[in-house]
């Protein structure tokens, strides 16, 4: 019953074939079951035999009109608010904190049905792309435990791909839905920015922040997104999505762009296009070979600013000193992992008055300049595909270089830096591990998104 897809596991439970109390059982027994060797959650939920009292009522009272989502046990990145609950980013700077509320996307769930059987392990702070870097251990690639499960959101891509859970919530700040999707053979989702409150997210960078699905299916992504998505007055960036036709019917690729992708990578890559149907067109998308460099610096400039609330006063780990210096000193060095810390450092030297000129302004250039480019290229294609990711899942411990883990960022972060909708979805294998194909979109243009998920 857990290998089951929303769609799937929705069917079931309306035709009874299926209780809701055996579907969270089924879920649950797995995850306590592989946890301890795939380190995917953090924390596994006590049975809530009330919550799943009433989503069996509901959907025994409403058959068909009950939402899909009703019953579906669902895993919840730990940068995620849920009332009641530890919220630790992966942290030990939040290790103990308990969130007061949920965060709007939690209660919008919530209203629908569903049920959440845990929180899942992410890079501290969202902030790498392997799940390393979190400070309770490395999440493990469920097809081949000696490699990463991608990041930041890798615990919920590997909850999803080992059947743990039905589906899941990740955030996706760089690529941080779509990298795990890709090295773990699932469907994720970064939706248009604004589409999807971030209010009860804990921020990394406010400006390229997403909550997006992962699924098992194209079709469940959709479910999950039409359920999270929409207007939220607590999100200063919040938007209502506009309509927009689904229908695909030329695909740009940016060759120049994919020099230095694995070769199996890229024959996977070459297969999956001739699927999807549509014309293939090149494009030339000449900033897009130093959007990572744009990224990072703005990344680092928003870390610094968002992580100084984190100072060992008001809340999170506080250690005591002699001074007060001495309390900011070992509360920081204490709290935050190597990662974090390197890039407050970083976001501190490229906003502070010497160098902001040279660095941070620049790169707000440049991703405003991207974005045009995209527009523009949008009005002659329906959609932008690249691979996810340059390889396949790496192995534990090799990227040791933090700029080398930057650079496997090269095809996601522009949908982050112009705020523009994009997908990965599996295309195949290369030497027994998934690998992904995203496709971007203009925004509002999510349906398209879906449409050539479905066929491929």
């Amino acid at each position: 019953m857990n290998e089951l897809t929303i769609v799937g596991a929705a069917k079931k439970l309306r035709a009874k074939e299926v209780s809701v109390r055996e579907l969270w059982d089924a879920c649950r027994a797995e995850a306590i079951k592989r946890n301890p060797e795939l380190n995917v959650f953090l924390e596994i939920f006590d049975t809530d035999k009330e919550a799943i009292e009433a989503s069996q009522a509901r959907i025994d009272r409403e058959r068909e009109a009950a939402p899909l989502l009703c019953g579906i046990p669902l895993a919840v990145k730990d940068n995620i608010l849920i009332e009641g609950h530890v919220a630790s980013a992966a942290s030990k700077m939040l290790a103990n904190y308990t969130a007061p509320y949920s965060a709007t996307v939690i209660e919008k769930l919530k209203t629908q049905g569903a049920l959440f059987i845990g929180r899942t392990n992410m890079d501290e702070f969202a902030l790498g792309g392997s799940t390393e870097n979190s400070a309770f251990g490395v999440t493990k690639n469920p097809h081949d435990t000696s490699r990463v499960a991608g990041g930041t959101s890798g615990g919920s891509a590997a909850a999803v791909a080992a059947h743990l859970c039905i589906a899941a919530l990740g955030s996706d700040t760089g690529g941080s839905v779509r990298n795990p999707a890709s090295f773990c053979g699932v469907v994720g989702m970064k939706p248009t920015y604004g589409a999807v409150s971030r209010h009860g997210l804990i921020a990394a960078a406010s400006s390229f922040d997403q909550i997006g699905p992962l699924a098992k299916s194209p079709e469940d992504a959709r479910i999950l997104f039409n359920a999270i998505s929409g207007f939220d007055a607590s999100d200063s960036n919040s938007i209502e999505l506009k309509d927009s036709e689904g229908k695909v019917q030329r695909v740009g690729i940016p060759r120049a762009l994919l020099e230095g992708v694995d070769a199996e990578v890229r024959k996977a890559f070459d297969g999956a296009l001739v699927k999807s149907g549509a014309e293939i067109v090149d494009i030339d998308l000449p900033l897009a070979g130093i959007a990572v460099a744009a990224y990072y610096i703005i990344n680092f400039a928003e870390v610094s600013a968002n992580l100084a609330r984190f100072d060992g006063i008001r809340y999170g780990l506080a250690s005591r000193g002699e001074k007060l210096l001495d309390d900011y000193i070992l509360s920081r060095t204490g709290g935050f992992g190597p990662e974090t810390r390197r890039r407050i450092l970083l976001g501190t030297f490229v906003l502070s008055a010497g160098y902001i000129d040279a660095y941070y302004r620049k790169a707000a250039t440049a991703r405003a300049e991207l974005r045009r480019e995209y527009e523009c290229a949008f009005e002659s294609v329906d959609l932008i595909a690249t691979p996810t990711m340059p390889t396949p899942a790496f192995k534990i411990g090799e990227k040791s270089d933090p700029v080398s883990m930057y650079l496997e960022d090269i095809f996601t972060v522009s949908a982050n830096l112009t705020g523009m909708p994009a997908i990965s979805v599996p295309m195949g294998e290369v030497g027994g591990l998934p690998v992904g194909i995203h496709f971007t979109a203009s925004e509002h243009a999510e349906e398209r998104l879906f449409t050539i998920a479905s066929a491929i």
